[in-house]
């Protein structure tokens, strides 16, 4: 593997397209609608570069109309996690010792070819198949990914300059980054194409393999991200694609001696399962796999008395239902002054029931649905719970309607007890719930917002008092991963926010930064000596 010390092109941030009326672009991604919309596809396997047809199927629906089939993709079981492991290994000889350079072009194209030719397929697919709106999967499937490719070599390339600070004559001190031996198994989660591009796009940048589960609802854009790796030139074998059961598929994997790493992006609970797992294996494994994962969120929104009521309105409606609130950084719960929720609660009530939902094909639409029956049953749920008790009221919103699309309306649940249960727990969905606080209650108020909930992934604090927000800081120092000042704690942007929790929101390693790549290499240092001692004798034992 080279670690050549070359310097690749400077990255900025890709541009968002902006789909208005009378743009080429969203005449494209129009057409292109129609045309993914109106077929139905056939997804295989890919494992080794070979498509795989096993004859047990899932379906991959919209979520907004879930009559609508838009593809049928065949399920891996244990027999072919076998065969992706194998075809990997294959891979990992040649892929490992790849120059860097060529590792990095394979990325690099994947950027240009999506910012161009492959835009409108990744982004109508995630609409389709996710129920994204057009600027939500703008800012995700397009953006966020050739973010992800060009500052991941950025970025891997300063890891590669990084070696020993001195070398004394007469010797040569040097480091060596070599990829993990073995195989890393990437999970990726339904909410953002980009995540499961990078899931597997950075350790493969690094000199790794991968076997890729999707999840079960974006199987479909997860087989389109699979051609385009094709397309940049990706060698067979690399990345492996085994859509499937995870009782199957998770405990196959977990027994293989060769497990070299886990990059993960979903639940809590299966993450922590994932983790108890190696955890019983550990003396099968050749070495030490590397867990990396983002988890669960209950991110959360703090407001002073000094906060801007337009800037904290337009925060709560952001932050809480851009795409249905199934972000790990939504804003999920918020701590507001009594005498502010007071003047704000009417204008913003009537801001959100302006919110347009329905079909994500409709550009009129603001919200699409949520992903899946399960889904809709586990927030409807909380919203249920929040109308039979006398400790909350629903201020607006909690419609539900499952009969065409998983829809349900954006709403705010308004509670006198800080930790309600949608206060605390995670609910993945267009709902965010109000602590209305006493003003002479702030220090508890804090207190509670760091206490009441089990991660810290994201969180906002609004104010105009410096003081407040510089003890505001101190008092949510280990509250939230990614932590904002006067903005909604969603939108992260590689390069500018790395992003990632502590707690049970996950490991931290910061996607979008170095400090993620360099868990997926494993250092060598290697000392030369040019002149080396010929007398074992120190130099005190000679006679004066």
């Amino acid at each position: 593997m080279s670690n050549a010390l070359f310097t690749p092109p400077h990255p900025s941030n890709e541009a968002i397209l902006s789909y208005a009326p009378g743009t080429p672009e969203r005449a494209g991604i129009k057409q292109q609608l129609q045309d993914m919309g109106a077929e139905r596809v056939e997804i295989p396997l890919i494992i080794g570069g070979e498509e795989i047809r096993t004859g047990r199927f899932g379906e991959c629906i919209m979520p907004h109309d879930h009559t609508h089939v838009l593809a049928r993709y065949h399920q891996a079981d244990a027999s072919h996690v076998v065969r992706a492991v194998e075809a990997s290994q294959v891979a990992w000889k040649t892929w490992s010792e790849f120059a860097w350079e060529d590792r990095a072009a394979v990325f690099l194209k994947a950027a240009e070819l999506l910012a161009g030719p492959w835009r409108n397929t990744i982004n109508a697919a995630t609409m389709l198949g996710q129920s994204k709106n057009v600027f939500q999967a703008e800012i995700d499937a397009a953006c966020e990914l050739i973010d992800f490719f060009r500052f991941n070599v950025h970025y891997a390339a300063g890891i590669l300059r990084e070696q020993p600070m001195y070398s004394p004559p007469p010797m040569w001190n040097r480091c060596e980054y070599r990829p993990l031996e073995g195989f890393v198994f990437a999970v990726t989660p339904f909410n953002f194409t980009s995540i499961a591009g990078n899931l597997n796009a950075a350790p493969a940048l690094m000199g790794n393999v991968s076997l890729w589960k999707p999840s079960g609802t974006s199987v479909f854009s997860g087989y389109y991200l699979m051609k385009l790796f094709e397309a940049a030139g990706l060698p067979p074998g690399v990345i492996n694609f085994i859509p499937g059961p995870s009782t199957e598929i998770g405990p196959a994997v977990l027994n293989r001696p060769d497990l070299a790493g886990i990059h993960f992006t979903g639940s809590t609970k299966t993450f922590q399962h994932l983790w108890r797992s190696v955890g019983e294996n550990i003396a099968d494994y050749r070495g030490y796999p590397r867990l990396v994962g983002e988890t669960g969120g209950k991110d959360f929104i703090f407001a002073h008395q000094s906060a801007d009521p337009e800037a904290l309105k337009t925060a709560i409606i952001r932050g809480a239902f851009e795409y249905q609130g199934q972000k790990c950084s939504a804003a999920s719960r918020a701590y507001i002054p009594q005498s502010l929720w007071a003047r704000i609660k009417d204008d913003l009530t009537d801001e959100i029931k302006t919110i347009t939902m329905g079909d994500v094909q409709d550009f009129r639409n603001f919200m699409g649905a949520v992903i899946d029956a399960r889904a809709f049953a586990k927030i409807k749920g909380y919203i249920v719970h929040a109308e039979d008790s006398n400790e909350a009221t629903i201020v607006v919103g909690g419609g539900c309607d499952d009969s065409h699309g998983y829809f349900i309306e954006p709403t705010i649940i308004e509670t006198s007890n800080p930790r309600f249960n949608s206060m605390c727990e995670e609910i993945f969905g267009p709902v965010i719930s109000i602590y209305p606080y006493p003003h002479s209650a702030v220090d508890e108020a804090l207190q509670q917002c760091d206490s009441a909930s089990p991660y810290a992934l994201t969180g906002a604090v609004f104010a105009t008092d410096r003081a407040f927000i510089a003890k505001a800081g101190a008092a949510l120092r280990h509250t939230a991963g990614n932590f904002y000042i006067n903005d909604k704690p969603t939108g992260a942007v590689v390069g500018q926010q790395p992003f990632g929790g502590g707690r049970a929101s996950g490991t931290n390693d910061k996607a979008g930064s170095a400090l993620n790549l360099q868990r997926w290499v494993n250092v060598r240092t290697i000392k030369e000596s040019f002149v080396v001692p010929t007398d074992y004798r120190y130099p005190h034992q000679k006679e004066s």
